[in-house]
């Protein structure tokens, strides 16, 4: 072996270098390639990150019972203006759907014939005038006469009974001069209440009547309003009850607060009180109507209007609330999802009572510091592996704490390569 080294040697140097080029060019890209596939394998995770979820953390509060009943409103006052004499309307006075005072001018109605008869009224008392003048005088001039047996008593007798029918007639006379000038007034027709007149009934140039009482136009009264709404007997027999037991929160007037939902979901922010007016069961459908007053200064609410009614039952001293989105519901219960031991997710059963504001009330399954799987539930591929909590917002999108907190990770790997 010693003897063939030599001859070995003189081999490869008997070799152009080019040659050796060509023969460890493939040899060191086989061996470069070998030692990429293997770095990543050497330094490789042993699994996926924990998935990012949103929680709430458990805490317990004072939970009003609300029960949701559908409700009309109704105005405080509502006027019917109407014709209260025959005539042609002549002018409209008003602004339609504008805020009008008590004693307004609406319309007018031709007072011609009316300011006429007022004219012959007035005239009627001065001659009733001049009649009773002339019957006292002759009164007191028959006077001594018939003290001195200078006339009969019977003539006497008979000019006193003139005298007395000249001061009824001019009573009369005058009686029929304030019908005139009521009359009068009444072609002025005016606001009887303040507040928002509608559209107007009748034009210029209709004939209206007071015989038939013609309508011209509605005013109600909307600064304030009613909302009429029912509930069964037992229901107000069990709101009554917790009045008297105080375990409702009461007004500073010490009446029971209300909240109305308008049309489009949204929650009006002023508070109702409940009103007691109606404790007459109907006996057809078991039901009482109920009523409550709503401040209304903007004119959010209208007479005729469709809502839904608020209505507190009953307090929990320690109530909890969840995001609906939290509670899966099912027909074999309601579950949450609550992070446990190793920040793994387990199932819980829990209690739940009515919906208050896209939240649910949780009478029972959960106490204070539970946290509560609220967003991220389609990061959680596989069941039982621990998550990552963050707090949940609930005014950021769906998805958007896992996507914040995978951020970093995100700009890191970036800047590693």
């Amino acid at each position: 072996m010693s003897s063939l080294r030599p001859s070995v040697a003189r081999t490869f140097r008997s070799i152009p270098l080019h040659r050796y080029a060509l023969v460890l060019t493939p040899l060191a890209l086989l061996v470069a390639c070998g030692a990429k596939d293997a770095a990543p394998n050497a330094g490789a995770p042993a699994g996926p990150p924990p998935a990012t979820v949103g929680v709430v953390t458990v805490a317990s509060e004072a939970v009003a019972l609300q029960t949701e009943l559908p409700g009309r409103v109704s105005a405080v006052r509502v006027a019917q203006v109407r014709a209260r004499v025959n005539g042609v309307v002549q002018k409209r006075l008003f602004r339609e759907g504008s805020e009008v005072t008590a004693g307004q001018p609406l319309y007018q109605i031709d007072p011609a014939p009316y300011r006429a008869a007022l004219e012959s009224a007035q005239a009627s008392v001065a001659k009733s005038q001049a009649n009773l003048a002339q019957a006292t005088a002759q009164v007191e001039r028959y006077k001594p006469l018939v003290e001195a047996n200078a006339i009969s008593k019977q003539e006497y007798t008979t000019l006193q009974t003139t005298q007395k029918q000249a001061e009824a007639d001019l009573a009369t006379a005058r009686a029929a001069v304030q019908t005139a000038q009521i009359n009068v007034d009444y072609a002025s027709v005016r606001a009887p209440i303040s507040g928002r007149i509608g559209q107007a009934l009748v034009t210029e140039g209709a004939l209206v009547s007071a015989s038939e009482a013609t309508q011209l136009a509605l005013i109600q009264q909307t600064g304030s309003v009613y909302v009429n709404f029912t509930q069964s007997t037992t229901e107000v027999l069990r709101l009554r009850k917790a009045i008297a037991a105080k375990q409702l929160r009461a007004s500073g007037d010490g009446s029971v607060p209300v909240r109305i939902v308008l049309e489009d979901g949204s929650e009006l922010p002023r508070t109702g009180k409940l009103l007691f007016t109606d404790l007459t069961v109907d006996a057809t459908s078991g039901q009482i109507t109920l009523r409550a007053e709503v401040p209304n200064p903007d004119g959010m609410l209208l007479p005729g209007q469709f809502v839904r009614v608020r209505l507190s039952q009953a307090e929990l001293p320690a109530g909890i609330l969840l995001p609906q989105q939290a509670v899966t519901r099912t027909n074999q219960g309601d579950t949450v999802l609550v992070i446990g031991e190793g920040s793994k997710p387990t199932s819980r059963t829990v209690k739940v009572g009515n919906a208050q504001n896209n939240q649910w009330v949780i009478l029972d399954g959960l106490k204070a510091g539970d946290q509560v799987i609220v967003d991220g539930f389609q990061k959680m591929m596989v069941p039982g592996a621990p998550v990552k909590p963050v707090p949940w917002n609930a005014s950021a999108p769906a998805g958007a704490p896992a996507a914040a907190a995978s951020a970093p990770t995100a700009a890191a790997s970036a800047a590693t390569k």
